[in-house]
């Protein structure tokens, strides 16, 4: 409907329609039009209805601030979208993804035609509301009524447009059937892009958990299935012959491997600590480690903390949310306020330690779960193992942890292609929707 933006009668009779229809009552704080024949018609509605208006580009400048939403908003504000017309609804998508990667609420769109080929299903499937001024039905029906057309004219467009339906698309909400290249897109948080990118180039969602004391066997252990992982996860204090050498050594092999390294120090005091623990002493976990593990106990500090430290740096955390050791002391509030807490400092999250796909809903985050063996165990410290089908086609996970079942298998390279192959055939088959 690009002809409205020629004519400014019809613009302001647009506007009208609209603010009265849709916006006169509505709370939101802030209306963004889709670039960029929405914009016209937004901006008179931000003048009506004395809101802000946000803009997005479609893409960042290379230069000032370099953001896609431009305006003056806050973390949680609510912001309604205009656009002219939905067939899809893939650009609303893209703009409503956009706004709540900055922590903006989006989930009301006002359309002045729904075309009625499925973009309203997709984005409601998608938690977005929508409103339309006028259907394709309503315009048909007042074009014939008026004789503007003919009745079999009326007739044929509505038929076509029933036979004509938009690709239906998944619901963000349920990222367990999003692709991780899909994903991949979605995401704010450079660290978990570029691991959704590595597990799908490289067909492995496995993570090795190289618990052991010895640098040398560890380097050995990685050289053997480097080709088979997509993330590292170390617990560097334990290495009883640490030195800078193992830390080159280790981050050369990420490079030749492409896989990216997890510290898992599960850090958890107050925010000044934090910093001096992520950033000095004798491991500098700050200048190696692509993304690290850490409490939401000690409350938002600790994420304010590793802000400032990667502040101009692409690093990421995994924020513990739930745990596999038996007895442990997580409970569901507990749990549910880490996910709060991991949406307000979105952008740093690359995803969270958790054990159900219950736990969180957002496709930009990536479920680590760790407790994975071929056949369901549990050790005499109380570790409780899951099979990698229960983990991911049952519990959600992106990507699994494994650590003694290929640590000590006679073969560790034979044993990681094993359940490489096992673990990408679950999540093959759970992406598929064909889970039984």
């Amino acid at each position: 409907m690009v002809f409205e933006i020629f004519y400014s009668q019809l613009q302001e009779l647009i506007s009208v329609l609209l603010y009265d229809f849709a916006i006169k009552e509505s709370k939101c704080q802030h209306v963004c039009g889709v670039p960029y024949t929405a914009l016209p018609i937004a901006t008179l509605l931000s003048v009506k209805a004395k809101k802000s208006m946000l803009m997005r580009r479609k893409e960042a400048k290379s230069y000032g601030t370099k953001k896609v939403i431009e305006g003056h908003y806050c973390v949680g504000d609510s912001c309604l979208i205009i656009e002219d017309v939905i067939t899809s609804g893939s650009s609303v998508m893209e703009t409503v993804n956009d706004l709540r990667k900055e922590g903006l609420k989006a989930d009301e769109a006002i359309i002045i035609l729904d075309r009625e080929q499925g973009g309203k299903q997709n984005l409601e499937n998608n938690n977005v509301s929508v409103k339309s001024l006028f259907t394709m039905s309503d315009l048909i029906g007042i074009l014939v009524e008026s004789k503007k057309v003919t009745e079999q004219m009326g007739i044929d467009v509505k038929n076509y447009l029933n036979n004509v339906q938009a690709p239906k698309s998944v619901s963000l909400n349920e990222r367990i059937l999003l692709p991780y290249e899909k994903r991949a897109e979605l995401t704010s948080n450079p660290i978990a892009k570029k691991l959704f990118n590595i597990m799908a180039v490289k067909k492995t969602n496995l993570c090795i958990s190289v618990d052991l004391t010895s640098s040398i066997k560890i380097l050995d252990l990685i050289e053997q299935i480097g080709d088979h992982i997509c993330l590292v996860k170390t617990h560097i204090d334990i290495i009883e012959d640490f030195c800078d050498n193992f830390i080159t050594s280790l981050t050369n092999m990420a490079k030749k491997f492409n896989f990216l390294i997890l510290e898992d120090r599960k850090f958890a005091d107050i925010g000044n600590t934090i910093a001096l623990q992520y950033e000095k002493g004798l491991y500098k976990i700050n200048e190696w480690a692509d993304c690290v593990t850490c409490h939401s106990l000690p409350g938002e500090g600790i994420l304010k903390a590793f802000s400032s430290s990667n502040e101009g740096t692409n690093k990421g955390i995994f924020l513990l949310a739930e745990m596999s050791s038996e007895g442990n002391l997580i409970t569901p509030e507990y749990t549910q306020a880490t996910v709060k807490m991991a949406e307000k400092y979105s952008k740093l999250i690359t995803g969270l330690v958790c054990q159900k796909k219950e736990t969180f809903n957002n496709p930009e985050w990536i479920q680590l779960t760790p407790g994975v063996q071929l056949e369901s165990s549990k050790d005499s410290l109380g570790q409780v193992y899951n099979t990698p089908e229960k983990v991911i086609l049952e519990n959600g996970a992106d990507c699994v942890v494994v650590g003694r079942g290929i640590v000590f298998a006679k073969n560790p390279a034979a044993e990681a292609i094993v359940y490489k192959d096992t673990l990408w055939r679950c999540y093959m088959k759970r992406i598929s929707g064909k889970i039984e």
